[in-house]
């Protein structure tokens, strides 16, 4: 594997055999290449297409946002003639128009944990149900609270400014789950329940936690739960919180359910996780475009919905009534298979 730039102007890294595309060949185009969640896609993608003869390049951003990365890796690909694409988007709105390119080109688009916006833009999407996904870690968070519902002060840990799907869904799916009326539910950061103190973005990394949880304790230093678009993104908010003296008396949830993150679970950082399997999601998008390229194939969604669901898990050690859920040995067993 060699790995070079996508330009100069973007820096974007590329991972892949040198030369020009097989006949049956992929790219695997994701946020970014050290966030956990994607690197165990990654292997999931290069073990599948290895096992199916296809050859897989692989690129990503610098950073969670960096779409102009992903944009430049779509030329690429487009250029190489590859069979398909499997994309997770920074930017799901405005990757639709590259998108819209690689179609019209003859490839197979596929979204990964990501739907674009509109979810049509690409020919299929592999998927946690990110909605789900916070409604769960909302429903657990209320019912442990009980009558403390009532006296939240509720920090909101997003991912972006630009607010791509899964950061909508996801902290749509909290905000419901607790008994937070939303506001209109396609974005985030307009409800009115004073039980929400504010949203701050992270980047969907630890660093980005800790500065947002910062920012939202100067708010209002009485914060006592703590939604997260993600596990790195909670381990911040806990670094803020302990700097404080507040994480024993603070209830942090979150999405993703990785090996860290469960085991982060157990150690009490985290109360709850939704866990997610981006390496069935990858495993699966390698399959459709092996599909694809023999006759043409286009996969189909989840009877019901809009997208291939594959599935989410409550994890916690201290389950609660009436929201369905497994322990952190189960979760560590399942992560991220």
């Amino acid at each position: 594997m060699t790995k070079y730039l996508i330009s100069a102007a973007v820096g974007a890294l590329c991972l892949g055999a040198a030369g020009a595309a097989s006949a049956d060949s992929a790219c695997l185009i994701t946020k970014t290449d050290t966030n956990p969640f994607f690197v165990k896609m990654k292997e999931g993608a290069e073990a599948k297409a290895a096992e199916l003869g296809i050859e897989l390049k692989s690129y990503a951003g610098k950073i969670d946002g960096d779409h102009e990365s992903q944009v430049a890796a779509i030329e690429a690909c487009i250029a190489d003639g590859a069979k398909g694409i499997l994309l997770t988007a920074s930017d799901t709105k405005a990757i639709v128009d590259s998108v819209k390119a690689a179609r019209d080109a003859g490839l197979l688009v596929i979204a990964l944990d990501t739907p674009l916006d509109p979810i049509d833009a690409a020919d299929a999407t592999f998927a946690t149900d990110n909605f789900q996904a916070g409604l769960l870690i909302g429903q657990w968070a209320a019912a442990t609270l009980g009558a403390e519902t009532a006296n939240a002060k509720i920090a909101m840990l997003d991912l972006a400014i630009s607010q791509p799907s899964v950061d909508v869904l996801r902290d749509q799916g909290f905000l419901q789950g607790f008994g937070i009326d939303l506001g209109d539910p396609n974005k985030w950061g307009d409800e009115t329940d004073p039980r929400v103190v504010g949203h701050e973005v992270t980047a969907g990394n630890e660093e980005g936690g800790l500065k947002a949880m910062e920012a939202l304790l100067a708010k209002d230093p009485d914060i006592n739960v703590v939604y997260t678009i993600n596990e790195p993104s909670a381990a911040g908010a806990y670094e803020a919180l302990k700097a404080v003296g507040k994480e024993a008396s603070t209830l942090i949830v979150s999405v993703d359910g990785g090996c860290p993150g469960v085991a982060n679970v157990k150690d009490g950082v985290i109360g709850a996780t939704s866990q997610q399997y981006p390496l069935l999601m990858a495993s699966k998008g390698i399959e459709a475009i092996a599909a694809f390229a023999k006759d043409g194939t286009k996969p189909a969604p989840t009877e019901g919905k809009a997208f291939f669901d594959t599935g989410v898990a409550l994890i916690t050690d201290k389950p609660a009534a009436g929201v369905e859920s497994i322990d952190t040995a189960k979760g560590t067993e399942l992560c991220w298979g």
